[in-house]
């Protein structure tokens, strides 16, 4: 069992992500199940490493469950933010970076290739904390400094596809 006990939270994250998809938008359901998966993320890691159970299997569930809880969030929350053109833009050309990111790796590798860079765990952070700053109707500010670390870690992600 403890052996298994990174994947296991790690697969939690992943039914609680579906889960999260049925609540109502920050309704007390959502910050539960929302609290969960940043939780499960940051410790899923670290409990593997403690325990000796690091694989490449809980690396790439891990980057499915990611995948899992960005896309709920996105369906979720970003209908509630409003921002200008410019912005949306500029999310549109971050995740079609990633986009090609994903298909390099594989194109160059034969293999999924999903970096767990520094920057990629600051974005990550940043973009958790997106949805309290949407409540407190702050969304324009945090965006763009959201947008420029994201883009600076879609590029290093890239950087580091094509040359390791």
């Amino acid at each position: 069992m403890r052996r298994h006990l990174a994947n296991i939270i790690t697969g939690s994250r992943i039914a609680v992500s579906l889960v999260l998809m049925f609540c109502q938008t920050f309704g007390p359901a959502f910050w539960i199940c929302y609290a969960w998966c940043g939780v499960s993320d940051m410790i899923d890691g670290p409990i593997a490493r403690k325990t000796g159970s690091v694989s490449r299997t809980g690396s790439i569930l891990d980057s499915i469950a990611d995948l899992l809880f960005v896309a709920v969030c996105f369906v979720k929350i970003l209908p509630l933010i409003i921002l200008p053109v410019w912005l949306w833009i500029w999310v549109a050309v971050i995740v079609v970076i990633k986009i090609i990111n994903l298909v390099s790796g594989f194109v160059c590798r034969h293999k999924l290739v999903m970096p767990h860079t520094i920057a990629n765990k600051v974005t990550g952070a940043m973009l958790f904390a997106l949805p309290v700053a949407i409540q407190l109707l702050i969304q324009t500010i945090p965006t763009i400094i959201i947008c420029a670390v994201a883009t600076f870690a879609a590029v290093q992600e890239g950087h580091f596809i094509r040359t390791e």
